[in-house]
């Protein structure tokens, strides 16, 4: 009986070792067409090969390699997996109801973040950045049980919390006296630049991959506007201090000017939204470099849906001020090759439709190609990242595959037909 015992052990424990991603067979993945997500060349006949979740090596098509599985992707365009700059997966979601982030447990907004996760990755966002939560560390939970397997979802780099002043952007502002608010819905609440500084170290040392700083009021904040400055400079700077020093980078929510200049000349790494940039803003964050992460097809689905829905006619108002003003700032801001990445705000509107802005981005002034790249190899380059983003070498196997062009016409990308993550085909 003990021998049958130890056998079954050793079936049931070589199933298992079979089944890790390291120990997977390899792929040869046949493109029709390759998108890089780097350069502008648009390959013919190139052949993928996929160890261990990356790239082994990309070429011409030739001998599939031994014990290599073969993915014929010789009739699509095959590119590398999205990147959204800008989500909201470990949320809720917005809605008519000011109440409904603290209705809800930090528990039963993880698993709604799970059910955010799957529609993510299957519309071919590998890679998210997500820029807050109202449940503080919610996303830290929600990033750790993706990368454990424990739920299918894109990879991951998270905010922890917002740190905003206190009734500022990044409060939920209107429902109950903000003192009386859970703590963890308070995680990033600073007054001070000292304090600025202490909860930035409290987010990263409790699993935070980045900072979001709230540097003016918000579209979707009772009792907040969009160009008013919250976070000092001096507060600012405290943060990329403390972020800086650790190797991790701060990102700043800013619609008007004055906060965009400050979060600049604080020495942030990007700016979220940057809706009334004029063309001194403009010329500042390209001479620093600063990125932009330009939400530009969401004001469409708030004037539309919230509409429709009820939302509070406070954030209808603001958003009907600077939805036009930030396309226009866009456009300038590709005239004047500022950094720009592929940011939605998903989880304003649904997610898994993330891919409705890449219309958006042509429409406004950028190529096909250079929303392509913003989505990919420039978004990577945001983050900080040269793991993902591009079909080379030692990359993440994560793609994404379409039939059509979209070079040609780039709203194919809002109906993906392939994703794979890790060399592990999603669908």
């Amino acid at each position: 009986m003990q021998r049958i015992r130890h056998r079954y052990l050793i079936v049931a424990l070589s199933a298992a070792l079979a089944a890790t991603p390291a120990s997977a067979a390899p792929l040869y993945i046949k493109a029709g067409r390759l998108i890089d997500g780097l350069t502008n060349e648009v390959r013919a006949g190139q052949c993928i090969t996929v160890e261990d979740e990356h790239i082994k090596a990309v070429g011409p098509c030739g001998k599939t390699p031994d014990g290599a599985s073969v993915v014929d992707w010789s009739t699509y365009t095959v590119l590398p997996g999205l990147i959204d700059l800008h989500t909201h997966v470990a949320d809720l979601g917005q809605s008519a109801d000011l109440a409904a982030p603290i209705k809800s447990s930090p528990a039963e907004t993880v698993l709604v973040g799970a059910r955010n996760a799957r529609a993510t990755l299957d519309a071919g966002f590998t890679s998210v950045r997500d820029v807050g939560v109202y449940r503080g560390l919610t996303d830290v939970t929600l990033r750790n049980a993706i990368d454990r397997g424990d739920v299918p979802g894109p990879r991951m780099w998270v905010a922890g919390a917002y740190l905003t002043i206190p009734k500022g952007g990044g409060e939920l502002n209107g429902v109950v006296p903000n003192e009386e608010l859970p703590a963890d819905m308070r995680l990033g609440v600073a007054a001070t630049p000292e304090e600025a500084a202490q909860k930035a170290t409290y987010l990263l040392d409790h699993g935070a991959d980045f900072i979001k700083a709230i540097a003016t009021g918000a579209v979707l904040a009772i009792g907040t506007e969009p160009g008013a400055p919250e976070l000092t400079e001096d507060q600012l700077r405290a943060i990329v201090k403390v972020a800086h020093s650790r190797g991790k980078k701060v990102t700043a929510h800013a619609h008007g000017a004055i906060g965009i200049q400050n979060a600049i000349r604080a020495g942030v790494d990007s700016i979220e939204h940057a809706s009334l940039a004029d063309e001194a803003t403009l010329q500042l964050a390209k001479q620093h470099g600063t990125w932009l992460a330009m939400d530009i097809y969401n004001g469409t689905y708030i004037d539309e849906e919230g509409t429709k829905e009820g939302w509070p006619e406070e954030y209808l108002r603001k958003n009907r001020e600077t939805t036009e003003a930030q396309r226009a700032a866009f456009r300038r801001a590709v005239e004047l090759g500022v950094n720009i990445g592929y940011a939605t705000d998903a989880g304003v509107y649904p997610h898994g439709l993330n891919a409705r802005q890449f219309r958006n981005m042509v429409k406004y002034g950028m190529t096909p190609m250079q929303a392509i790249q913003a989505a990919t190899g420039r978004a990577a380059e945001e983050m900080g990242r040269a793991d993902v983003g591009a079909i080379v070498p030692g990359r993440y196997a994560d793609f994404v595959a379409v039939k059509a062009d979209p070079l040609a016409d780039i709203s194919v990308l809002e109906k993906i037909d392939h994703v794979m993550k890790g060399g592990e085909l999603v669908r």
